[in-house]
């Protein structure tokens, strides 16, 4: 296993080990790099820092396979590889195509079998962090925890529970109670939780966590200029310069809900609005053949952007759109947010009004939040801004400096610096 590597040297000549003391830090998580959405970039982005800082890092996870849904391991059953600093332990495990309840958990057990065959034999570490948009991950950390004797922290980029609940997966709801009670179960015996929203805390302290030992930590902005003119990416996808676009990036999935985007492009034809949903997921073949159907001549699939290209084609759209069932509330909080608020575009969000995604929006004064599941209402609020470039504009100004300020990445970064160093400081769970 890997060794800390020579430091480096800091502004005032001192090295970032002795500025902050080094430790030995294994992460279990589902997503990592080369994954570009959802939470990857985050825990990803968490291990090269804390290498960065000093720490030798090491990271169980799985092969990639989000947003899409498809397997990458061409066949292996492991791997082994060094990025940026980080050592990678890979493990073969199920992806499924379909979501039902069967398939989570078929996900997740493969999940927990790869996590605990992966933990190092040779290497010990200080601390342990499970990241938790999937449940296995929190186990394996806690299994670690108890096999090296070391605390463990939990961060919440989901909860599990609630996602059974309100998702729409096939029969999660029956499974909703089972999941909750281990979720919940794993955040009280963790030496310090982190949540990534403000919501996350009730329901983690209605679960017996006690509320000291719960840390606010923030999914930052992560931006890089777009790498081609708004003119030349709306060439490349067609879309004239009369057309006012409204684009949806991200997974394309149950928790999304997009069939009212399909509804509310019905209700916007003849009207020079475009809708371009641009991403990946399970129910994207579903949606796609759903469009050719209705003949949504104005409706747009564009594949996973990446790097450069992401920010160009959110620089090219007119409009930014979130779209969540009516069920969704405070389980998670799209991570599509940050870059989306950093991009200086107005955002619409058909979305519940108690949901996480609406306070954020509202924290930001970035955009326009509608009920969800009522196309007519996402349609108006299209249409206001539409209207009104001179609001738009300013709604993706204010958006622009949130992200900024409080999204920025220093500040975020310094949330996960004190919440390790309270992590190697606490005892290990019983």
């Amino acid at each position: 296993m890997p060794r800390v590597r020579s430091p480096p040297r800091g502004q005032d000549g001192r090295s970032a080990k002795s500025q902050m003391s080094a430790s030995r830090v294994l992460i279990s998580s589902s997503y990592y790099w080369p994954e570009g959405a959802g939470s990857a970039p985050y825990v990803t982005g968490l291990a090269e820092h804390l290498s960065e800082r000093g720490h030798d890092v090491v990271v169980i996870t799985g092969f990639a396979h989000y947003p899409d849904w498809r397997p990458s391991s061409h066949g292996r059953l492991g791997a082994a590889e060094m990025h940026e600093g980080v050592r990678i332990v890979r493990r073969w495990h199920y992806v499924p195509r379909t979501q039902s309840a069967a398939h989570r958990a078929a996900y997740e057990l493969s999940l927990l079998a790869c996590g605990l065959t992966a933990l190092p034999v040779r290497w010990r570490p200080n601390a342990v962090v499970g990241t938790c948009p999937s449940l296995a991950g929190g186990v394996v950390a806690a299994a670690a925890s108890a096999r090296y004797r070391v605390p463990y922290g939990l961060v919440f980029q989901d909860l599990m529970g609630l996602a059974a609940e309100q998702s729409g997966v096939a029969g999660g709801a029956r499974v909703a109670g089972i999941v909750r009670d281990v979720e919940r179960r794993l955040a009280r015996r963790a030496t310090v939780v982190g949540i990534i929203a403000e919501n996350f805390r009730h329901y983690l302290e209605s679960g017996g966590v006690p509320g000291d030992r719960i840390e606010r930590l923030r999914n930052w902005t992560r931006r890089i200029e777009p790498d081609e003119t708004r003119q030349e990416t709306r060439r490349r996808f067609g879309w004239t310069p009369e057309e006012f676009v409204c684009l949806h990036g991200g997974n394309m999935g149950q928790k999304q809900g997009l069939d009212n985007l399909l509804e509310t492009a019905a209700l916007l034809r003849g009207s020079a609005v475009r809708i371009a949903l641009v991403g990946d997921g399970n129910d994207r073949p579903r949606l796609e053949r759903e469009a050719a159907a209705r003949e949504l001549t104005n409706v747009d699939f564009v594949s996973l952007q990446g790097p450069g290209k992401w920010e160009a084609v959110m620089q090219a759209a007119d409009v930014l759109v979130v779209n969540q069932r009516a069920s969704v509330t405070d389980m998670s909080l799209p991570s599509k947010l940050t870059s989306y608020f950093a991009s200086g575009r107005s955002v619409v969000a058909a979305a519940s009004a108690a949901s996480e995604t609406a306070q954020e929006i509202d924290d930001a004064g970035a955009g326009l939040v509608v009920p969800p599941g009522e196309p007519e209402a996402l349609r108006d609020a299209i249409f206001t801004l539409k209207d009104d470039p001179e609001r738009a504009r300013r709604l993706g100004a204010s958006g622009k400096e949130y992200a900024e300020t409080t999204l920025s990445r220093a500040t975020a970064l310094a949330q996960y610096d004190a919440f390790i160093s309270r992590l190697v400081r606490g005892r290990p769970s019983g």
